[in-house]
């Protein structure tokens, strides 16, 4: 963004006031649509607290724009230094007779517009700035509505962290384009409803990150032909599941039944094979090895080669053993691989340097930050302030996709990359990693490539677990819930792209 407000003063020009003129009037709608004012004769206190950099700016031109339409609107501002747009329309809200403080006021407003900082801060407030958080936060607990202009400020524009104190927003207005630190960490709990306004600043041709929505996941989904049967959507392998972690592969597998593919096999060691006999009736099982725990024989593993898609890792527990299958597999199986959990455990622990060098097949790897921690040999907290470089460079470097799990996920080849945001808390919970790959698994047999798997499969989870949130409480939520709304997401998020068209 910051490079797009470049290129549109610079090479468009576009004046730099005229971009703030049109941000403030975005926040000052939007100030109006929350309170519900529009047309109304309500007299309501609003607060601007201002920075001293642009989107002070902004919130001058917000504050001078509703005082304009008869609503009493005030300034908090105390910056020492502010930029020449800043001080412009700052004199420009005091000329309208607005009031400037230097702290909030002990008054109760019915909204606070949030302009203090914008998507440059990272760190931790200190002094009158985290006075003033702390003070727009109390107007929030006496029941004021917050809106933050780009990102609430005390969120860290890149990673999304939080260190100490920031602003709790009812609503995030980004300007633009929408800030991926609302999206990342602790953003999306403080960010609220996150909006977006075009205030026409343009994008140079940039390759940038961007939301998975649901006309594009629409498009991805296969469309099923009456003219077919089971063979012409795929066939999956599923190898999953120990005598410590026994669900495991019951969740991949029938999320894979239930996300459309044609077969599937849940390949498992000896000691599982009758407990799962008959609990999922359309499932096909096989013996891969005695014992409780899969162990590689090449001539077992080499029955998962005929296979269009095959998933790999989720419960099997961490050993050699497990690594050594995952290798065998890069190395001659020439379909689509999904690794998870401990498959990718496994390497992380035995030595993955040379897995990736001689694969045949299409690969997407399914971590958790912890997982990915493991694998690509960063700390956590240098995952949770870059972790988009990092799984952009580990992507490119072994040619892989990368689903990186979270709160919101991040997925990316080293090439593309989007943001996941749907889902809710209700997916915090074992087996949720389980069901993504099986959903994936699926997604791939039938044709999708890693990446496009990757998208749909995660906002198809997502969709689930909104979809059971509706009628139930979040912390209620099991994994074998969300397998069981996979039917109705994929409804849903078809019907709903067919009414957008329609409305177009």
């Amino acid at each position: 963004m910051k490079n797009a407000d470049l290129y549109t003063i610079n090479t468009l020009k576009t004046p730099s006031l005229t971009l703030m003129e049109r941000a403030g009037n975005a926040l000052a709608n939007e100030v109006e649509r929350t309170l519900d004012l529009r047309g109304k004769r309500i007299r309501v206190k609003v607060l601007c607290v201002c920075g001293g950099g642009n989107n002070g700016g902004d919130g001058f031109v917000c504050a001078r724009l509703l005082r304009e339409r008869g609503i009493d609107a005030e300034v908090v501002f105390f910056a020492q230094k502010t930029s020449e747009e800043c001080e412009i329309n700052k004199q420009k809200y005091l000329e309208n007779g607005g009031k400037i403080f230097e702290k909030v006021p002990n008054i109760d407003y019915a909204l606070v517009v949030d302009c203090l900082l914008g998507t440059g801060f990272h760190g931790a407030l200190l002094g009158k700035m985290e006075e003033t958080v702390q003070a727009i936060n109390a107007q929030k607990a006496r029941g004021a509505k917050i809106i933050s202009a780009d990102i609430p400020s005390g969120v860290d524009g890149a990673s999304g962290q939080v260190c100490g104190e920031a602003v709790r927003a009812d609503k995030t207005l980004c300007i633009g384009e929408r800030k991926i630190g609302c999206y990342l960490s602790s953003g999306i709990d403080y960010s609220g409803e996150i909006l977006c306004e075009d205030i026409g600043i343009s994008l140079p041709n940039e390759n940038y990150t961007y939301l998975v929505e649901n006309e594009q996941i629409s498009k991805l989904l296969p469309k099923r032909k009456r003219n077919s049967h089971k063979g012409s959507y795929g066939k999956c392998a599923v190898v999953a599941g120990s005598i410590d972690y026994s669900g495991a592969g019951y969740l991949v597998a029938k999320a894979c039944m239930r996300a459309g593919a044609g077969y599937t096999t849940l390949f498992l060691p000896k000691e599982l094979i009758k407990p799962f006999m008959l609990r999922l009736p359309e499932l096909l099982l096989i013996e891969l090895n005695d014992g409780g725990r899969v162990s590689f024989n090449e001539k077992s593993f080499a029955r998962l080669l005929s296979y269009d898609s095959v998933a790999y890792g989720s419960g099997l527990g961490v050993s050699e053993e497990v690594a050594t299958g995952a290798r065998w597999l890069l190395e001659h199986y020439t379909g689509k691989l999904v690794l998870d959990a401990d498959a990718l455990n496994s390497l992380a622990e035995f030595g993955f340097e040379n897995a990736f060098i001689n694969k045949k097949c299409e690969v997407l790897i399914t971590p958790h930050l912890k997982e990915f921690s493991r694998l690509c040999r960063k700390d956590m907290q240098s995952l949770m302030t870059n972790g988009i470089e990092h799984a952009q460079s580990f992507a490119k470097e072994h040619g892989v996709t990368v689903l990186l799990k979270n709160a919101v996920s991040l997925i990316t080849n080293g090439i593309e990359s989007c943001l996941q945001v749907r889902g809710n808390a209700g997916l915090a919970k074992a087996g949720s990693g389980d069901v993504l790959t099986g959903i994936a698994t699926a997604l791939m047999a039938n044709g999708l490539d890693a990446l496009n798997s990757a998208k749909a499969s995660s906002y198809i989870l997502g969709i689930s677990a909104e979809l059971f949130c509706k009628e139930n409480d979040e912390r209620s939520m099991l994994a074998t819930d969300a397998i069981e709304t996979i039917g109705k997401a994929i409804l849903t998020i078809t019907e709903n792209a067919d009414e957008n068209r329609g409305n177009g």
